[in-house]
């Protein structure tokens, strides 16, 4: 028998470490094949790989179990990662999921083998066909209620990661304006500070409020532009009452 452990991450902030030691620790002699890859399809050199071989070995009569520490690293695209795990299921390779036991496929398996058995014959055409026909739909939907089990965790390992991705951008947006923001107030205290130094300068030093400079050196003295010195020499008469 032949056991790999599959361990993938996408991020930095992700740990390889983590799904190594839980796979070891629950199946000691797995060989372990990991890769880093961002992107949310399971298109992956190693993991193709590693695919490709279990179906090779499987065919050739070997026993072949992939063990994963969750549904998400095999893949987080719920339909991709659906059609993966029936074409394994059907090469007759198991999949284990620390995190899902429920959707392993010995469990799919059990489901499968005790599905109905054949309807009971009564003798009666009419009641034996409906009964038949009833028992077919029966199976069918215990079927269907498996493969959805294991469709809907794929699903969930998706918004899981579409959500994660949507926390991510509105957070960044976030921070990006609050940095917009907080620089906006910074410059707005610096011309406030500013505007208030010149005006002290013009109220103390212009002629016009009984200083002894000209507009020309009061302007040097404030510190700040033309246009600015007679706007603030204006603001300046209103609040004194000196403008006429």
């Amino acid at each position: 028998m032949k056991i790999y452990g599959y361990c993938r991450i996408s991020t930095k902030k992700q740990s390889l470490e983590r799904q190594i030691e839980n796979i070891s620790k629950a199946y000691t002699t797995a060989e372990i094949v990991s890769e880093t890859y961002t992107g949310t399809t399971t298109d992956r050199p190693r993991w193709q790989s590693l695919k490709a071989k279990a179906i090779r070995l499987t065919a050739q009569g070997e026993s072949v179990t992939i063990v994963f520490d969750s549904v998400s690293r095999m893949s987080r695209n719920a339909a991709e990662g659906f059609q993966e795990y029936k074409e394994l299921f059907e090469n007759g390779i198991s999949l284990i999921f620390l995190k899902e036991p429920h959707i392993n496929t010995e469990t799919y398996e059990q489901t499968l083998s005790k599905r109905l058995d054949a309807a009971p014959v009564t003798g009666e055409i009419a009641t034996d066909k409906f009964i038949s026909g009833l028992f077919g739909l029966l199976r069918e939907y215990q079927l269907d209620l498996a493969e959805r089990q294991i469709q809907l965790a794929f699903e969930q390992s998706e918004k899981e990661v579409l959500d994660l991705h949507t926390r991510t951008s509105e957070g960044m947006k976030a921070s990006g304006a609050a940095a917009k923001i907080s620089k906006s107030k910074q410059g707005t205290k610096y011309r406030v500070k500013k505007a208030d130094v010149a005006k002290k300068a013009i109220r103390k030093h212009s002629k016009y409020f009984g200083g002894n400079l000209t507009n020309t050196e009061c302007i040097k003295i404030a510190g700040c532009s033309r246009t600015s010195f007679y706007k603030y020499k204006k603001e300046l008469a209103e609040s004194t009452g000196l403008l006429d």
